[in-house]
C-alpha cells in the first residue's frame, strides 16, 4: 500500500525537510488526495448522471502544522505558485482570479461553513503535488479535497467520505465552476484496484472491475485548459439546464424547478433511448437565441437573465440545446453499457469498451464541441498505434486523452505515440509538459500522522 512504499516515504521526508526550512518547525500531520481520470461519462455529472472514473497515483500532498495564532500560511513546493497568508477568520475567495490558493480556501471554507464555525485555528501548510495542472486530471479538485480534509483534521471533527465529497463539491463552486461532483467523489471514495461507478442524489460508489488484459493510458495534449478561467464549461452547464427546461415544458411537466436533464427522464419514467427520441421531437438542431428560449418558456428576457442564467452566461447569444441534450443522454447510456460489459466480461470486452470510448469522443467532438484539434490528433495517433479506444477526458478543450490498450501492445504503443505526438521536429512541446503514462486505479484521500 501507499504509506508503506519506500518511494512515498521519501516524498514525505523531503516534504518534512522543506516544511522545516520554510516554517522552522515540524509538520504534525500530512494529507493526500489523488487526481483522477474519467474513463467514460464526459460532462454528465452536472446533469445528474452516473460517471465512471478511477483515481490515479498522482496526488496533492499537504504537510500541516496547526498554530495558536489565527493566521493561515500557505506555501507551495512549486516556485510558480507564490506564498499566501490570510486571517483564518476572514476567508475571501476572489472568483475573478484562478489563483492556486483559492482552491485551498474553497475546501477550508466548505468545512468551516458546514460546522457553522466563525473562529478557525491558524495553520502552516506546505503544498506539494505531481498532478499536471490544467490537464483535466483534476489537480484543482484534489487540492480542494485535500484542504477540506486538512481543515477537518485540524478541527478534530469527523465526517464520512460521502459527506466530505459532497461538501467539497459544493465548496468548489466558490471559485465559479458549476461542476457536478465527480472529481471530489472519486478523490474520497476511490479504492486501489477498482474503478468506480459514481451515482448522484444520493451519492454512492460501486466497484467496476476493469479488464485484466488491458491498460488505460493517459496522454497529455499539452494544451492547457483552466476550466474556472473559461466560460466554455459554464455555458455547457447552462445549455443543459435550458435544454432540460424546454424538454420538460414540451412534455407538460412543471419546468420552472427543473435544473438537470436527468430530472426530466426521472419524471417521465422512460429509458435513455426514449429520451433521445423525445429530444428529436422537442428540440431543433439550429441554435436557439435568448428570445426564442423566452418564447418557448413564456417568460421575459429579464426573467431568463435573472432567474435562470448564471452571472457569467448572461451575455451568451446562442445556445445549442439539441446537440447538448443528445450528447448527455447518449453518453449516460454509454456509461451503463460500459459497466455492464465489465460485469459480463465477454471475450471481446476490450474491443467493445474501446468502441464505447470512441463513440464518446465523437459525441464530445460533434455534439458537445468540447474537443480541440490537438486532442483529435492525439486520439487518432493513439488509435493508429494500438489503442482499441481513445477519447478526451476531464472536460476537454485541451488536457488529456485516455486510451484502452491491450497489455501486450503497451511498450510499442508508448514508444510510437511518444514519437508521433511529442517528438515533433519543431520542438514545440516543452518536455516537462509531456505526460504519457499507463495508469492503474489508485486509492482515495488519506491522513498520515508522521513521515
Amino acid at each position: 500500500s501507499l504509506s508503506e512504499s519506500p518511494c512515498f516515504s521519501y516524498v514525505l521526508l523531503k516534504l518534512k525537510e522543506m516544511f522545516n526550512s520554510k516554517f522552522g518547525s515540524i509538520p504534525k500531520f500530512y494529507v493526500r488526495a489523488p487526481g483522477r481520470v474519467n474513463i467514460i461519462g464526459e460532462h454528465i455529472d452536472y446533469c445528474g448522471y452516473s460517471v465512471l472514473p478511477m483515481a490515479i497515483e498522482q496526488d496533492v500532498l499537504i504537510a500541516v502544522e496547526p498554530v495558536k495564532t489565527y493566521t493561515l500560511q500557505l506555501a507551495n513546493t512549486n516556485p510558480l505558485y507564490p506564498d499566501f497568508s490570510t486571517s483564518a477568520n476572514n476567508i475571501q475567495i476572489d472568483k475573478t482570479k484562478a489563483l492556486w490558493h483559492n482552491y485551498f480556501l474553497c475546501g477550508l471554507k466548505g468545512i468551516q461553513e458546514h460546522f457553522g464555525l466563525s473562529n478557525l485555528t491558524g495553520m502552516n501548510c506546505l503544498v506539494d503535488g505531481n498532478i499536471p495542472p490544467s490537464s483535466g486530471l483534476s489537480s484543482s479538485s484534489a487540492l480542494v479535497c485535500c484542504a477540506g480534509l486538512v481543515t477537518l483534521t485540524v478541527l478534530g471533527r469527523n465526517l464520512s467520505k460521502v459527506e466530505l465529497a459532497e461538501i467539497c463539491a459544493k465548496s468548489e463552486r466558490y471559485i465559479g465552476t458549476e461542476g457536478g461532483g465527480m472529481d471530489q467523489s472519486i478523490s474520497f471514495l476511490a479504492e486501489e484496484g477498482t474503478a468506480k461507478l459514481i451515482e448522484f442524489s444520493p451519492l454512492r460508489a460501486t466497484d467496476v472491475k476493469l479488464p485484466s488484459g488491458a491498460v488505460f493510458v493517459i496522454a497529455n495534449s499539452c494544451v492547457e485548459m483552466n476550466k474556472a478561467a473559461t466560460s466554455h464549461f459554464n455555458i455547457r452547464v447552462m445549455e443543459c439546464r435550458l435544454a432540460a427546461k424546454l424538454l420538460a415544458k414540451y412534455k407538460n411537466l412543471q419546468w420552472d424547478n427543473v435544473l438537470r436533464l436527468e430530472e426530466v427522464q426521472a419524471k417521465l419514467g422512460i429509458s435513455l433511448e426514449e429520451m433521445l427520441l423525445v429530444t428529436e421531437d422537442a428540440l431543433h438542431p439550429e441554435p436557439y437565441n435568448p428570445e426564442e428560449i423566452c418564447r418557448c418558456l413564456g417568460i421575459s428576457l429579464e426573467e431568463l437573465r435573472t432567474q435562470i442564467l448564471s452571472p457569467n452566461t448572461q451575455g451568451v447569444l446562442i445556445f445549442k440545446l439539441y446537440q447538448r441534450a443528445k450528447h448527455v443522454y447518449s453518453e449516460a447510456a454509454r456509461v451503463l453499457q460500459f459497466k455492464k460489459i465489465c460485469e459480463e466480461a465477454p471475450e471481446n470486452m476490450v474491443q467493445l469498451l474501446g468502441e464505447l470510448m470512441n463513440q464518446s469522443h465523437m459525441s464530445c467532438q460533434d455534439m458537445y464541441e468540447c474537443s480541440c484539434p490537438e486532442l483529435d490528433q492525439l486520439v487518432d495517433i493513439c488509435r493508429k498505434f494500438g489503442a482499441q479506444g481513445s477519447r478526451l477526458t476531464g472536460a476537454g478543450w485541451g488536457g488529456c486523452t485516455v486510451s484502452i490498450v491491450p497489455a501486450d501492445k503497451l511498450p510499442s504503443f508508448l514508444a510510437n505515440v511518444h514519437k508521433a505526438y511529442y517528438q515533433r521536429s519543431d520542438g514545440s512541446l516543452a518536455p516537462e509538459k509531456q505526460s504519457l503514462f499507463a495508469t492503474k486505479p489508485g486509492g482515495g484521500a488519506l491522513v498520515f500522522l508522521e513521515a
